[in-house]
């Protein structure tokens, strides 16, 4: 079953109906997410380091989930903080303390050098920096960090849309993650289809996070 795309508005009103209305608590739309995305990247059957970037917010907590379940999948995994994980704050501050807790390998990236060393040896890049409410070019580390994976020959993953890219109007900002695949949330973006936005999300697979069918066709008129 395809669901029609969604809008930046639609993207933050599914996930608020969802705990406001249907009391899903946030907490288990992202351990959904995460474990989604864990599972077909497992499914890719990447061999050697997988790190994965994680910036602030939402994005950041799927990435911290994604890094636990592909653990128990048997893979090699790394995390690259590009915010301090106590600074973090909802569902993604709880996700990054059961990484911390878990042992989870993390490393703060707090200047270029220190970024360049995490990148080394991936053979598979995972972008959660800056989710669908990101708007404008990226800036600081996290152009740095996209810079620098775009220069990889590792497979690049975005985790429901690449960093940089506008999800309402498909605006590559310069820079933005060039990804081999995206695996996106509930439904494709509007973005993906506009402004040659094909070219910098690679594959698009949509995963499921377990929002009912009801709420989705309330919130597309679908």
């Amino acid at each position: 079953m395809e669901l029609p795309p969604l809008t930046r508005d639609q993207v933050r009103r599914v996930d608020q109906t969802a705990i406001e209305e249907y009391g899903l608590p946030g907490i288990a739309l992202m351990e959904n997410a995460g474990r989604g995305a864990a599972e077909r990247i497992d499914q890719l059957q990447p061999a050697g380091e997988i790190v994965i970037l994680c910036g602030p917010g939402n994005n950041g907590g799927d990435g911290f989930v994604i890094a636990r379940h592909l653990e128990l999948l048997g893979h090699s995994v790394r995390i690259l903080a590009l915010v301090d994980p106590v600074k973090l704050g909802g569902d993604a501050r709880i996700n990054a303390d059961v990484a911390s807790t878990a042992n989870i390998h993390i490393r703060l990236i707090e200047n270029l050098e220190n970024l360049q060393a995490g990148l080394q040896n991936a053979t598979v890049l995972v972008d959660a920096m800056l989710g669908t409410g990101a708007r404008g070019a990226p800036r600081g580390l996290y152009a740095d960090a996209i810079r620098q994976c775009n220069q990889s020959d590792a497979l690049r993953i975005a985790i429901d849309i690449p960093s940089g890219l506008d999800c309402d109007t498909g605006v590559a900002h310069e820079p933005t993650f060039q990804a081999d695949r995206t695996l996106t949330f509930v439904a494709s973006k509007v973005g993906f289809k506009k402004n040659n936005a094909d070219e910098i999300v690679g594959v698009v697979e949509v995963v499921g996070i377990g929002v009912p069918l009801q709420l989705l066709k309330q919130i597309t008129a679908w």
